[in-house]
């Protein structure tokens, strides 16, 4: 399953990237914020792929460590990301907030990844 969510957040992160890029250049320049949608983007595809290497590594490590760092890792990337966007597109300055919420999930992703390696580690 967490090959599929990763797959996918990758495909979303390429499609909002190049979006972005051509779609949206005259909203984002307006608005001042084309580092702020380009950020989103980045991160959104690092943590695609962090996704889909929690799901590789799933055979060696214990399978509740994998599902709380894969699902921690997309919750984060979803509110981080996706508020980022949202601020980036709209100015809607309230998801500034919003962002450092995903950054705390996108953390305790990796912590628990990092457990879970701990744990594996024989």
């Amino acid at each position: 399953m967490w090959i599929v969510v990763g797959a996918l957040l990758g495909m979303t992160g390429v499609g909002l990237g190049a979006f972005g890029a051509h779609g949206l250049a005259g909203v984002l320049a307006a608005n001042g914020r084309a580092d702020t949608f380009e950020t989103a983007s980045k991160y959104h595809l690092i943590h695609a792929v962090a996704v889909v290497m929690v799901a590789a590594l799933a055979p060696q490590l214990d399978p509740r460590w994998v599902n709380w760092a894969a699902g921690l890792l997309t919750a984060g990337t979803l509110v981080f990301s996706g508020a980022l966007y949202v601020l980036a597109i709209f100015d809607l300055r309230v998801m500034g907030a919003v962002a450092p919420l995903g950054g705390l999930l996108l953390i305790a992703g990796w912590g628990v990844l990092a457990y879970a390696g701990w744990l594996a580690r024989g």
